[in-house]
C-alpha cells in the first residue's frame, strides 16, 4: 500500500510549498464539518467578486438566503432539480441545500426527455432557474431572483455524510446514470485542490467547462466559494474565445479538457496563466507540451471520475510520466488493478471488506509513487471525453432485428481522441446502412461505432470465448 502526494510544478508569482497541515488534518475526520460550518458564516470580505465584473459574495449569499427561505417554505423531503446556468446561482443553490438540508439534482441535459428520465428516478417535482424554461407540466419553478429582503443561512452544524447532490452522467443509449455526492465529497476536495494550487482571492478562474460536469462545478463553482476566488461567467470553447477571455479578464487559472487543448496547441493565450487543469479524458502528451512550451506554465492533468473525485495527476512539463495520487488517496495495485480509499468517493461505490473501492481501469505500478494506465478493466471507455458503456451499446444493436450476434470493443483512436467504437456483426441479410441510420438514432454521438463490419462468423478461442485479438485485427484494414 502507497500514499503519496503531488510533485511539485512551476506557478508563476506563488511559491508552492506543498499542502498544509490544515488540509492534511483535514482528512483525520475532524475539520470539514467545522469548515463546512464556517462556510454557511457571510463572507469575510463581501465586495469580493465571485462571478467576475458581476456578481459579488455578498450577492452569492443573498441569493443563497433567499433559496433558503424557499428551500423550507416548501417542506418536501424530495430533492430539488438545479436548471440555473448561471455559475454565481449554482454555487448559491450548493448553499442553500446544505443550510436547509435539500438534495440538489445536476442534471446531464436540459431536454424535456432528459428531465422527464431524472423526474422518475428522483421524483422532483421543484426546480431552481435564472430563466425562463419550458419546463415539465407540474414542476414549481424556484426563482433566484436578486432584489427584496435579505435572508440569512443558519449557521449549524452539518454532516460531512450529508448528501447534497445526486448527479446524472449520460449513458450510452441515453439512460442516465446517477452518483451520490455528500458534502464531505464535494466541499472536500475544493478544499484540498485549492490548497494543494494554492488558488486565492488574487486568482481569476476561466472553465471552458460547463458546471453540470463534476469537473467544471468543482473548479468554476466549489473551488471559487471555498478560495474566494473569481470565476468568469462565460464558459467559452473556441480557440479565439478561451484566448480572447484569457487576455481582457487577465484570467491566472484555465480549467480546460483535452479537446480544448488540441486546438490551442501552438497558440499563446496570454501571460497572465499561473497554472492550467486538464480532465474528462486522457490529454495527448504533444498536446500538453505544446501548450506549456507556448505558454511557459504546466497543465496539470487530474484523474478520476464523476464517482470517484479526484484520484491522481501528473504535469509533464516537469517531467511526470506517471500519475501520482493525489495526498488524500490511499492506494495500491493488484493484479494490475487500482485500489483505492478516499473522502472523495461517492457513497455509492461498492468496497471490499478493507474500505477499498475496484477502479475499472488496468495500472502498472511505477517507481513507489506513481503508475500508468493501460486501458479499462471493464466495459466503460471513454470517448472525446464522454463515457461510454460498450455493454450498452451491444446490447442496443443486438437488439436490432437482423442481427443475430454482435461485439463490440474500443480501439485507439489514431486521431487523438484517445479511443472510438468498433463494432463486428453477425447477421443474414443484414442491410449496414440500414443499421447505421438506426444506430445514429438510438445511440448518443460517442457511443456511435465509426467502424462496423459485418462478417459471417466472428472469431472464437478454443476456450469458446471470443478472441478479442483477431476482432481488434479485424478493423485494421478499415
Amino acid at each position: 500500500m502507497e500514499r503519496s502526494s503531488l510533485a511539485t510544478g512551476r506557478w508563476r508569482n506563488r511559491p508552492l510549498d506543498g499542502i498544509s497541515p490544515d488540509m492534511k488534518s483535514l482528512y483525520s475526520g475532524a475539520d470539514i464539518e467545522g469548515l463546512l460550518e464556517k462556510l454557511l458564516q457571510a463572507p469575510v470580505d463581501p465586495q469580493q467578486p465571485f462571478l467576475y465584473q458581476k456578481d459579488s459574495r455578498e450577492d452569492v449569499y443573498t441569493m443563497a438566503g433567499r433559496l433558503y427561505a424557499a428551500f423550507v417554505e416548501m417542506g418536501s423531503e424530495v430533492p430539488i432539480c438545479l436548471a440555473a446556468e448561471e455559475r454565481s446561482v449554482i454555487a448559491a443553490a450548493l448553499l442553500a441545500a446544505m443550510a436547509s438540508g435539500k438534495i440538489l439534482v445536476l442534471p446531464h441535459s436540459f431536454s424535456e426527455s432528459a428531465l422527464e428520465q431524472m423526474r422518475q428516478v428522483t421524483g422532483f417535482t421543484s426546480a431552481v432557474v435564472d430563466v425562463e424554461r419550458e419546463f415539465l407540466p407540474d414542476i414549481q419553478c424556484i426563482s433566484s431572483e436578486r432584489k427584496g429582503g435579505t435572508v440569512s443561512l443558519p449557521v449549524k452544524n452539518i454532516s460531512e455524510d450529508a448528501e447534497l447532490l445526486r448527479i446524472f452522467t449520460g449513458g450510452s443509449t441515453g439512460s442516465p446514470k446517477i452518483w451520490s455526492k455528500t458534502a464531505g465529497n464535494i466541499f472536500g476536495e475544493a478544499w484540498f485542490m485549492a490548497s494543494r494550487y494554492q488558488i486565492t482571492n488574487q486568482d481569476i478562474i476561466l472553465s471552458t467547462v460547463s458546471p453540470y460536469h463534476i469537473y467544471g462545478l468543482l473548479f468554476s463553482i466549489v473551488i471559487p466559494l471555498v478560495s474566494s476566488a473569481a470565476v468568469l461567467a462565460e464558459t467559452p470553447s473556441f480557440p479565439a474565445e478561451i484566448t480572447e477571455a484569457v487576455e481582457q479578464n487577465s484570467a491566472t487559472v484555465l480549467v480546460s479538457v483535452p479537446a480544448h487543448y488540441r486546438v490551442l496547441r501552438g497558440r499563446s493565450v496570454g501571460t497572465s496563466l499561473r497554472v492550467a487543469f486538464s480532465s474528462a479524458g486522457m490529454l495527448e502528451e504533444t498536446d500538453s507540451l505544446e501548450f506549456s512550451a507556448s505558454n511557459d506554465i504546466g497543465v496539470v492533468e487530474v484523474y478520476g471520475s464523476t464517482e470517484t473525485g479526484g484520484l491522481a495527476s501528473r504535469d509533464r512539463s516537469v517531467g511526470q510520466k506517471f500519475f501520482t495520487p493525489l495526498e488524500p488517496v490511499i492506494w495500491r495495485i493488484a493484479e494490475e488493478r487500482l485500489y483505492v480509499q478516499s473522502p472523495f468517493l461517492s457513497p455509492d461505490l461498492p468496497v471490499n471488506g478493507d474500505g477499498f473501492f475496484l477502479s475499472g481501469d488496468r495500472v502498472q505500478q511505477e517507481g513507489a509513487a506513481g503508475f500508468s494506465l493501460h486501458g479499462r478493466a471493464d466495459a466503460i471507455t471513454k470517448v472525446g471525453g464522454v463515457r461510454v458503456d460498450i455493454d450498452e451499446v451491444r446490447d442496443f444493436i443486438q437488439s436490432q432485428a437482423a442481427v443475430q450476434e454482435c461485439v463490440v470493443v474500443s480501439l485507439a483512436d489514431k486521431g487523438g481522441r484517445g479511443n472510438l467504437i468498433a463494432a463486428l456483426v453477425r447477421g443474414e441479410g443484414l442491410d449496414l446502412d440500414n443499421l447505421k441510420k438506426v444506430l445514429t438514432g438510438g445511440l448518443e454521438p460517442a457511443a456511435m461505432p465509426k467502424r462496423i463490419r459485418v462478417v459471417s462468423a466472428i472469431p472464437v478461442m478454443p476456450n469458446g470465448k471470443y478472441d478479442r485479438e483477431a476482432i481488434c485485427k479485424l478493423f485494421t484494414s478499415l
